[in-house]
């Protein structure tokens, strides 16, 4: 069983792994050799297995080579390039980090992050194929613990978004990350030799796991992109012809918004499937996403301390339910009250997970440990049920329930609903504080090119499908939604965000 990255790298020698658009790929042989080569660089510099090193590198195959090669003997510790230094400073300092990782000649606040807290920058050097890279300006020392990663060893820490509170340390051992490539493989039947387009953010654990490990480990290729930018999706469509792609529900939107333009593009370049995750897509975008592209649209559930996957729908002939994130993939699946009891198929109640690919737990957090697990489940903090089938269907993180003077509100429901509206090509039901009921329901909606709406029509057009509690009593018509750095809506926080609101 391979239970380490580098255990998982069995691609044929010659056959491409990391790509980029206009560059000639990094082979699964030289990736390999990447790895030996860049622990013995780091393990040079003092640096070994257990140290933690920060990578702040833009997006690109020289990330996606670097992860996999500094996570072979020592920890990766991705950073959002776009953090102040402020923040990186804070992020640096609460792990540790025992070095930085930048880009040769890239200006970055990292550096002057780095320089605050003394940490050694080692520069990134490009060098040949795309991701090739070599490592300069360490200083000689000799490691605690050199070699390459075991099992055991963490490989990957990423942080919690921490919406709501200081964000925690979640560290993935090469056991988790392993398991959960090779679940997201055995979900999406990845063969040798097929192409992953990769748009996602590559200090997130979607565009980690699910586009380039995953890719990895089954012998296949990830073309690196330096990002999402959906003027430019169709032209690198037609450049790369990949096979699938992997993104958030609001980078499909933004696709689809460009797709009747690009027809001649998606007959010539087909897909075998798209996939969708890291927030709920709602069924009407499914639904265009697949007539559109002739392809199905595979949802699936993840999370940062699930080393990615947890359920997802499968692959045809298997039955894909629009509004369902699918069933178990990899983890087993539970639903759990207050008390920590495991309910019946049906019922409502917390989601949790417990499988190979779930963290230890946080890092020096006993409470939060405390609190995130329960006889050996992980809470997820989301709520659900499973059918009669075992399919998942979320219904919206518990601390996102809107508490409107006693009746709870889903804000995917009432998404949902609104979806249903011909004008509304998006839409994100929050919480907006109120002086007697706690809580009311708003939503931010964004109108269909050439469209309009009033609030009014789309309150009534609500009241037809929700009981009354649960009709938005705000409605604000934007151009865009404000997301996160992940391309994910942020619920928490909208109201103050736009003014409304006690």
């Amino acid at each position: 069983m391979a239970d380490t990255i580098l255990d998982l790298l069995t691609g044929a020698d010659g056959a491409p792994a990391i790509g980029a658009p206009d560059a000639q790929p990094l082979t699964h042989g030289g990736l390999r050799a990447l790895v030996h080569d860049t622990v013995a660089t780091l393990n040079g510099f003092g640096i070994g297995r257990g140290d933690k090193v920060a990578i702040v590198l833009p997006n690109g195959p020289e990330m996606a080579a670097a992860f996999i090669a500094i996570a072979g003997g020592a920890v990766t510790c991705p950073l959002n390039p776009s953090y102040r230094a402020d923040e990186f400073a804070f992020y640096m300092d609460d792990l540790k980090a025992r070095a930085l990782v930048v880009m040769q000649g890239q200006d970055t606040p990292a550096r002057e992050a780095a320089a605050r807290l003394g940490t050694p920058i080692l520069e990134l050097v490009p060098a040949g194929p795309a991701g090739a890279f070599t490592l300069v300006g360490g200083t000689p020392g000799a490691a605690a613990r050199p070699g390459l990663a075991g099992a055991d060893d963490v490989g990957l820490v990423l942080h919690t978004s921490g919406t709501t509170s200081r964000p925690k340390i979640v560290p993935l051992l090469h056991r988790n990350l392993a398991a959960s490539a090779r679940h997201i493989g055995a979900t999406l039947a990845l063969q040798p030799g097929e192409t992953c387009l990769n748009i996602m953010p590559l200090f997130h654990i979607h565009g980690l796991i699910a586009a380039t490990l995953s890719s990895l480990a089954a012998g296949g290729q990830v073309v690196c992109t330096p990002g999402f930018n959906a003027l430019r999706f169709f032209a690198l469509l037609d450049a790369v012809r990949p096979d699938w792609y992997t993104a958030v529900p609001t980078m499909h939107q933004a696709i689809l918004e460009r797709a009747k333009r690009n027809a001649e593009i998606i007959a010539r370049a087909p897909l075998r499937f798209i996939r969708s995750s890291s927030a709920s897509l709602p069924p009407q975008v499914m639904t265009e996403l697949e007539a559109v592209f002739g392809a199905p649209v595979i949802e699936s559930y993840g999370m940062t301390e699930a080393a990615h996957q947890m359920a997802s729908n499968p692959l045809p002939p298997r039955a894909r339910k629009p509004g369902s994130v699918g069933i178990a993939a990899g983890p087993e699946v539970g639903i759990m009250d207050d008390a920590g009891h495991i309910l019946p198929r049906g019922a409502l109640g917390e989601i949790v997970i417990r499988g190979p690919n779930v963290t230890p737990g946080y890092e020096s957090n006993p409470d939060a440990n405390l609190k995130a697990f329960a006889d050996g489940w992980f809470r997820t903090g989301d709520q659900g049920t499973l059918d009669d089938e075992g399919y998942l269907r979320i219904t919206g993180r518990l601390k996102e329930i809107i508490n409107r003077g006693g009746e709870k509100v889903s804000p995917l429901e009432v998404d949902e609903a609104l979806m249903d509206h011909p004008a509304v090509q998006q839409v994100v039901t929050f919480a907006v504080p109120h002086a007697k009921l706690g809580e009311e329901v708003g939503a931010a909606v964004v109108l269909r090119e050439n469209t309009t709406c009033t609030e009014a029509e789309l309150r009534d057009f609500a009241r037809a499908k929700l009981a009354d509690f649960k009709v938005p009593r705000h409605v604000v018509f934007l151009a865009e939604i404000p997301k996160g750095a992940t391309g994910k809506l942020q619920r928490i926080g909208l109201a103050e965000k736009l003014g409304l609101g006690a």
